[in-house]
């Protein structure tokens, strides 16, 4: 059964929902655009036999704490929120997950908080440098990442709320199933969407990204390097990648294995980006037996 809580991290609140005993080791489940901490309602009771399962609405969104400025919402910041939540549940290292801009938090405190986090879990998200690698080639995926260039642009988030929020909704289910949010979920989401300035917050994570994104034959050739060096996953890693993803491309996990050298692959084949949620029951498969295989 799913409980939910208000929870004050450095003053601020967070509103956090969690499934299974509190006495089991705890899992962070950490969302995306444009989603919310309910993004898990479908994975998390699969994983709630082994973990006590918590997903937070991160900064900028759902009922979090959403301050305004685009300074906000730097990917500092954003690790920050979730290593203060990692350490007032005073367990010591923890297992992380994250998907899509959730993998983004999630790398970054496997990187720079590694103190914190005992195993990294990915679904459908990147490590930021074969994803800079990517978007400044100018190829595939600067083509399917054009759609961030326009996030960015100011009032991007009044053209995506018009008309009951259906460019979003076009701008979510590209080439990709949504026939998972309907109903009730889609209530869910909509209401997630409807505060004050919250898909403004939401898309800030957009703006405050430093990630440059190429036009389609055009690459960028003057990027510096990142800090590869600072930049490795010392812990477990499992890599869950849905191969019919028309948001991420393959090519932006190629190289990875350099970054963090403890990774396994575990692939779902035909399943999109939102595997999370047409795909719940294979990716808590992969995640069950992963975890039992890497505490043994």
């Amino acid at each position: 059964m799913m409980q939910t809580q208000t929870l004050m991290l450095d003053g601020h609140p967070f509103f956090l929902r969690s499934w299974g005993d509190p006495d089991l080791p705890p899992l962070l489940l950490l969302h995306g655009f444009p989603e919310f901490g309910g993004a898990w309602e479908d994975l998390a009771p699969l994983l709630a036999q082994r973990f006590h399962c918590i997903a937070p609405d991160q900064r900028g969104y759902g009922q979090s704490w959403s301050p305004e400025g685009v300074e906000n919402y730097t990917g500092s910041k954003l690790i920050a929120d979730m290593a203060a939540l990692i350490s007032h549940l005073d367990r010591g290292p923890i297992t992380v997950m994250g998907h899509d801009w959730g993998a983004a938090v999630a790398y970054g405190l496997a990187m720079f908080r590694s103190d914190l986090v005992s195993e990294l879990i990915i679904a459908n998200g990147v490590h930021p440098i074969p994803f800079q690698r990517e978007l400044a080639r100018g190829e595939e995926q600067s083509a399917a990442s054009q759609y961030i260039d326009f996030l960015r642009r100011p009032g991007s988030e009044d053209i995506l709320a018009a008309d009951g929020f259906s460019k979003l909704h076009d701008l979510f289910s590209a080439n990709m199933d949504l026939s998972w949010l309907s109903g009730d979920k889609l209530r869910a989401y909509q209401d997630a969407w409807q505060g004050p300035d919250r898909l403004r917050t939401m898309i800030h994570w957009y703006r405050a990204s430093p990630l440059a994104v190429a036009k389609p034959g055009e690459p960028i050739t003057d990027l510096p390097p990142m800090p590869a060096d600072r930049m490795q996953v010392t812990c477990p890693h499992l890599l869950i990648w849905g191969d019919g993803d028309t948001a991420l491309r393959p090519e932006t996990t190629q190289g990875l294995e350099a970054l963090a050298p403890r990774l396994t692959r575990r692939a779902i084949p035909g399943a999109d980006h939102w595997l999370l949620h047409t795909r719940a029951q294979a990716a808590a498969r992969i995640i069950l037996d992963w975890t039992s295989d890497s505490r043994t």
